[in-house]
C-alpha cells in the first residue's frame, strides 16, 4: 500500500513534518519519536489520522492489562507488513505516528479512554476488548466511566467485529449490543472490580466459570466461541469445529488468553486460525517484558505490573528464588499507591529472598512487612538485583520503574536474552 497515494497535499506535508520531528527526537536522544512525530503531524493537519486510516484494515486493542502483548500477537498473527505502535504510544499522537508506516493492515493498541475518539477517526474492522479493572484512579478514573467509553465505541462502530472476553462481566456489558461479536473465554482472575453489572446494577453471582446477574436473568456469561484447554501435551485453542495447538513463548496463563483473542482477531480479517496461532508463537518479549538480562551472574527476568490485577498476574508468574519488587509513584504510574494494600504480596513468601526497590520502595517495604515478608530496601533496582545471589531473579516493576531499569540495563550493555519461559 502506498502511503502517499490517497493523502491530500496537506496530509502529505503533515506526515513529512511528523517524520522529521520523530527523526530529530531520536537523533538528539530525546526518545523514540513516536509521540512527537504524531503531535507535529496533528498540529499541521488535525484530520491526518482519518486520512492515514483510509483503505486499511485496522484492529484496535484495548483493556486495562495486556494491550501491548495482545497487539504484538495480533501483528504477528496477521503476517506480512502490519503497521503498529509497538512502543506502546497508545494515545492519538502515537497512533498517528504508527499509521505513517505504509502497510495495508494495522494492529493498534489504544488507551481505554481514547477508544471512542480513535475509533471514530480510523473506522476499525476489529475491536478487541480484553479486560477492565481499577487502574490508577487518580489518573484514569472510575471503572464505570471506562466501561461506558468502551460501550460507546462499540455502539458507534457497527461495522467492527468485536472480539470480547466473555469471562469479564464489565467487558460483556460493554460489548453486549455489538452487531458482530466473537466471545473468547479469556479468564478473569481478578474479580474484585466486577461485583455488580453496569447494565441494571445487579449483583454478579458466580459458580465456577459461569456468572450471571441477580434479578436480571438476561445478563449472563455468553457461550464462548473460543476457549483454551491445557493438558500434558500443552495448550490448545478450541472452538466448536476444531482444536489447534497454541504455543506461547511468554509465560503465564494470561498470555494464553491474550493469544486466543489475537487469533480470533486475525480470523476476523480472514487469517486461518491455525496459521495465525503458529505465527504468534514467535513472540517472545514485548518491549522488554519477559526478557532476561545476564547481570553479573544473575539471570534477571523483567515482569511489568501496573495495577492490582496486573500485579496478581505477575506474582503468579514469579517462580525464581530471588525476587526484586520495584515501585515508583510518578504520573505515568499513578501517584496514589494505596493499591499496594490490595495486592496479595503474601504470595512472595515462597521466595527465599525479596528486595524492595524504587522511588517508593519504603512504602512497598512497609506493605511487605505487613505480609510477613522481610525485604531489605535498595533504592536502585539494578543494585537490588546485584544484592541477590547468583542465579535466576524475577524483577516485578511498575511502569516507570520498569522503563528506567530497562534503560539502565541496555545502556550498560548487559546481555539480553528471550525470557526464561513459564517454569512453574
Amino acid at each position: 500500500m502506498s502511503l502517499q497515494k490517497h493523502l491530500s497535499f496537506r496530509a502529505r506535508l503533515a506526515v513529512q513534518a511528523g517524520k522529521v520531528a520523530a527523526w530529530s527526537s531520536r537523533r538528539l536522544g530525546r526518545g523514540s519519536g513516536g509521540m512527537i512525530g504524531g503531535r507535529v503531524a496533528l498540529r499541521a493537519h488535525p484530520g491526518v489520522l482519518k486520512e492515514l486510516a483510509q483503505g486499511r484494515e485496522i484492529v484496535l486493542v484495548t483493556g486495562t492489562n495486556g494491550k501491548s502483548t495482545t497487539t504484538k500477537m495480533v501483528r504477528a498473527a496477521l503476517g506480512g507488513v502490519v503497521a503498529s505502535n509497538t512502543r506502546g504510544d497508545n494515545m492519538t499522537p502515537g497512533i498517528t505516528a504508527a499509521l505513517m508506516e505504509s502497510a495495508p493492515r494495522a494492529a493498534i493498541e489504544v488507551d481505554e479512554m481514547h477508544l471512542p475518539a480513535v475509533a471514530a477517526a480510523v473506522t476499525p474492522a476489529v475491536i478487541v476488548l480484553l479486560n477492565l479493572s481499577r487502574d490508577q484512579l487518580d489518573r484514569v478514573g472510575e471503572i464505570g466511566t471506562v466501561e461506558r467509553r468502551l460501550r460507546q465505541a462499540v455502539e458507534d462502530n457497527p461495522q467492527a467485529v468485536v472480539v470480547a472476553n466473555c469471562d469479564d462481566p464489565l467487558i460483556v456489558s460493554a460489548a453486549w449490543d455489538a452487531s458482530k461479536v466473537v466471545w473468547v473465554a479469556a479468564g478473569a482472575g481478578w474479580g474484585a472490580d466486577s461485583a455488580s453489572f453496569p447494565r441494571g446494577g445487579g449483583r454478579v453471582l458466580r459458580d465456577g466459570d459461569q456468572w450471571w446477574v441477580e434479578n436480571h436473568p438476561e445478563y449472563r456469561r455468553p457461550q464462548p466461541d473460543y476457549w483454551v484447554e491445557t493438558g500434558t501435551e500443552g495448550a490448545s485453542l478450541v472452538s466448536a469445529t476444531e482444536a489447534i495447538p497454541l504455543h506461547v513463548a511468554i509465560p503465564g496463563s494470561v498470555n494464553l488468553a491474550n493469544a486466543a483473542q489475537a487469533v480470533a482477531a486475525a480470523q476476523a480479517l480472514g487469517q486461518p486460525p491455525r496459521r495465525a496461532a503458529r505465527r504468534l508463537s514467535q513472540v517472545s518479549e514485548v518491549a522488554g517484558r519477559y526478557q532476561t538480562f545476564d547481570v553479573e551472574g544473575r539471570v534477571a527476568r523483567l515482569l511489568l505490573a501496573k495495577n492490582p490485577a496486573g500485579w496478581s498476574e505477575a506474582l503468579s508468574m514469579a517462580d525464581a528464588s530471588s525476587v526484586v519488587v520495584a515501585v515508583n509513584g510518578q504520573i505515568p504510574d499513578g501517584e496514589d499507591l494505596s493499591w499496594l494494600w490490595d495486592v496479595d504480596f503474601e504470595d512472595l513468601a515462597r521466595a527465599s529472598q525479596v528486595v524492595a526497590a524504587g522511588e517508593r520502595g519504603a512504602d512497598l517495604a512497609v506493605r511487605l512487612e505487613y505480609a510477613d515478608i522481610e525485604a531489605p530496601l535498595q533504592a536502585a533496582p539494578l543494585a537490588a538485583i546485584t544484592d541477590c545471589p547468583p542465579g535466576p531473579v524475577d524483577v516485578l516493576a511498575n511502569y516507570t520503574a520498569f522503563r528506567d531499569l530497562l534503560t539502565v540495563l541496555q545502556s550498560k550493555k548487559y546481555q539480553a536474552n528471550p525470557g526464561r519461559g513459564d517454569l512453574r
